[in-house]
């Protein structure tokens, strides 16, 4: 399939502070909706994971605590899309883009987003959250300190992304219970994907 049928699939960019429930309601869209979910993260673990020269290179970049270039990113996203354009209904970019530059390389580059889901939740929700979460995940960066600096580094690069694409953004209130959410979310895309 051409690069150009990317165009015929709806590309939902998904946003929201870390604990905001993004991961639980993009697999609540894969089930419903036959979406591929997509994390910027996941790409690049998995890369790193696979050996190739890419990949190891990935590995030298992030010991030297250095950002991944955004082409980089950009070429994991686009061969993960094209991989899974024919068997998919529509694509969520989970966590992306970061800042308004990532935005504009990916529209120009891969196709234009459809809309933006911003799951909105005050830090004091998601820290509350995260710090449940830490009691039986292990992960490192689930801690007060840190969770604080994501938080930080999260308001910093996408207000400015949610400023920027205006009238594509849906907001959902992401404090309420999942299923809550998840109505509006799923009254949003039957909306949308009957346009």
């Amino acid at each position: 399939m051409a690069e150009a049928d990317i165009c015929k699939r709806p590309i939902i960019f998904i946003v929201g502070g870390p604990g905001c429930g993004k991961g639980t309601q993009c697999d609540r869209i894969v089930s419903k909706y036959g979406f591929t979910h997509l994390s910027t993260g996941d790409l690049l673990r998995e890369e790193v994971a696979s050996g190739s020269d890419r990949g190891q290179n990935l590995t030298a970049i992030m010991e030297r605590g250095e950002l991944v270039p955004l082409e980089t990113v950009m070429q994991l996203l686009k061969e993960a899309i094209l991989s899974k354009v024919e068997s998919s209904k529509g694509f969520l970019i989970d966590g992306y883009p970061r800042e308004v530059a990532q935005g504009i390389l990916f529209e120009k580059e891969i196709a234009p987003c459809s809309a933006i889901i911003y799951f909105e939740a005050s830090d004091e929700t998601m820290t509350k959250r995260l710090l449940g979460r830490s009691l039986s995940s292990g992960r490192v960066d689930d801690n007060e300190v840190t969770i604080k600096k994501r938080l930080d580094t999260f308001h910093t690069h996408s207000k400015p992304v949610i400023d920027y694409y205006g009238a594509k953004v849906k907001t959902i209130n992401a404090e309420r219970d999942r299923e809550l959410v998840f109505a509006d979310v799923a009254a949003f895309l039957d909306t949308m994907l009957t346009v």
